[in-house]
């Protein structure tokens, strides 16, 4: 960039600054290369993706000149060829509420300025000037701006805009590159839509603010679902956190709602009312209402003329329907919520809040509560959707017999015998789980191809199978008693043998997952924990097994399978 009088230019030292750094990372820079910096979390197949959709346009910096017209003196005598001045409603506008001034007592302009990017292209350097003369009074606003470079941005322009790539577009960022919503809006001087995200990774290592942590995406026209989209996105953190610290009121909604058997009731053909519904279910009809208005606002059910109706979430309470959640539920807002109230007991201690709680873990405790072990069982068979892959993707036509070691009321067991008639089965369990497992058996008519076998797995396991299953077992224990068990199964198991572990893996990385949400009920109700694939690859390794694939499940599962040595 050339100057052809610098000496003598009227701008702040800070404000020539910023032009020339932007001026220089647009020359060295193109579309691939400013995704990469701006967002470090998008990988390199989803930033191809942004690319084809949208291109590095200009980048943005804020300067505070005493008068527009000053400032595009400096400007020329700097060697930039910038245009008309135009007014900037949105940087006024995100000003006025940042600092609590008047919009129109604020006079932003903008001014562009054609700069070629790294790559060749045409591209722009785009000046926000906010207009300080001397004894405005706007020196707070000068100050905070150049310390947290609010308004700095890289801009790219969205080719062939419609709602349906800019809605792509903005869950890319939001979900894929870990940005976060910074606003937006529509300047009817230029007829464009601007949507702000900006990268939180600068703000999560603690380290200083990046020149350029914000990116704009331009879109022609109005877009008016988009901007409605974008101003929908939470953007207080302490409605945030009310919304997190109130989760305890979602989980007693939901198992109310199931103890009441509300779904069964609102799932009738002929539909019913709500002073049906509260007569029926022996509620209060002012407070169901409000119970139900809550419910909608979950999810779980939607308004349907006088009444409401159940969404597809809420069918799941129904207890007429395969893998019903209703038992769950109950479960949930019963002993576990009872036990999550302690759950500082747990963190403190490192022991498990329920058995701090109730005086035994809870194994014993469903067990000395016949009501309580029957809602347990049957709570643990609303995740039998996870099931069907096991059955489908293994190969079972080289075993004879199966052993399912803790199977719980058998639902697993059953469906591979059911889908491979040449096998038997057999199955361990404490005494009071034995009966269920009985019934599950008899119902499918295979109770003469199964043998029931009572006792300890921790002490010993049966021998004879071919295939082993270990059903959401190793997560109920600790490191020495998972291996513990592994031990048993290998010493039963013929080498060669396979193992099969149906279990929720915690991810390696940050990436979501309902294993680590369980991991904490784990630790606070039951004494366990999740653990990561690797994690179970060295207990296996320990007990004489060899760890050969996982592959995932519904609802978050996975299948690990391992042979014995």
């Amino acid at each position: 960039m050339e100057s052809g009088r610098a000496g003598t230019l009227r701008m702040d030292p800070e404000d020539l600054k910023r032009i020339e750094e932007a001026v220089g990372f647009i020359r060295a820079n193109d579309t691939g290369t400013v995704l990469a910096e701006l967002i470090p979390g998008l990988g390199a197949e989803d930033r191809a993706t942004v690319a084809a959709h949208c291109r590095f346009t200009h980048a943005a910096v804020l300067v505070f000149p005493e008068t527009l017209a000053e400032l595009r003196e400096d400007l020329r005598d700097l060697g930039l060829a910038v245009g008309e001045t135009t007014a900037s409603v949105v940087v006024r506008d995100r000003l006025s509420r940042r600092y609590g001034r008047p919009g129109g007592s604020l006079e932003v302009g903008i001014l562009r300025a054609p700069v070629r990017a790294g790559d060749g292209r045409p591209c722009e350097l785009e000046i926000f000037a906010l207009v300080v003369p001397p004894g405005s009074g706007l020196e707070d606003i000068v100050r905070g701006e150049r310390a947290e470079n609010h308004e700095a941005h890289l801009a790219f322009a969205v080719g062939a805009p419609d709602g349906v790539v800019l809605a792509g577009l903005r869950s890319m960022l939001v979900d894929r590159g870990r940005m976060v919503v910074d606003g937006g809006g529509y300047n009817a001087h230029e007829d464009g839509t601007v949507l702000y995200f900006a990268s939180t990774d600068d703000l999560a290592d603690g380290g200083p603010v990046r020149p350029y942590r914000r990116l704009e995406l331009h879109a022609q026209g109005r877009h008016t679902e988009s901007l409605a989209a974008q101003h929908r996105e939470p953007e207080q953190p302490g409605k945030q956190l009310l919304q997190l610290m109130t989760g305890a009121w979602v989980t007693q909604a939901i198992a109310v709602a199931a103890e009441l058997g509300l779904a069964d009731q609102l799932a009738a053909p002929a539909g019913v009312s709500t002073e049906q519904l509260a007569d029926r279910t022996g509620a209060d009809h002012g407070s169901l209402l409000r119970l139900l208005r809550y419910l909608a606002g979950l999810g779980v059910v939607t308004p349907y003329g006088d009444s409401y109706r159940l969404t597809e979430i809420g069918q799941l309470l129904r207890t007429d329907v395969e893998h019903s959640m209703h038992p769950l539920a109950r479960l949930y807002g019963g002993s576990f919520y009872e036990s999550f109230g302690q759950l500082i007991h747990a963190v403190r201690t490192g022991r498990e809040a329920f058995e701090h709680l109730f005086g035994k873990n809870h194994f014993d405790h469903f067990a000395e509560h016949p009501e309580l072990a029957e809602l347990f069982d049957r709570a643990m068979a609303s995740s039998a959707a996870m099931f069907g892959p096991v059955v489908e993707g293994v190969d079972f036509s080289g075993a004879r017999v199966v052993v399912d070691v803790a199977g719980g009321n058998g639902e697993l067991l059953s469906r591979i015998l059911r889908a491979s008639p040449h096998l038997r089965g057999v199955l361990l369990e404490r005494s009071h789980v034995i009966a269920a497992a009985r019934g599950t058996m008899a119902k499918a008519g295979l109770a003469d191809r199964c043998r029931f076998v009572v006792g300890d797995f921790t002490s010993a396991v049966p021998e004879g199978g071919d295939v082993y299953l270990l059903s959401r077992v190793l997560h109920d224990w600790d490191d020495r008693q998972c291996l513990a068990i592994l031990e048993r199964c290998a010493e039963a198991m013929p080498a060669g043998a396979e193992l099969l572990i149906v279990e929720r893996l915690l991810p390696e990385d940050d990436s979501p997952s309902l294993a680590v949400a369980w991991d904490v009920h784990m630790m606070c109700n039951v004494g366990g924990r999740e653990r990561t694939a690797d994690h179970y690859r060295r207990l296996l390794a320990a007990a004489g097994f060899d760890l050969t694939t996982w592959s995932e499940l519904p609802l978050d599962g996975a299948l690990l399978r391992a042979r014995k040595r």
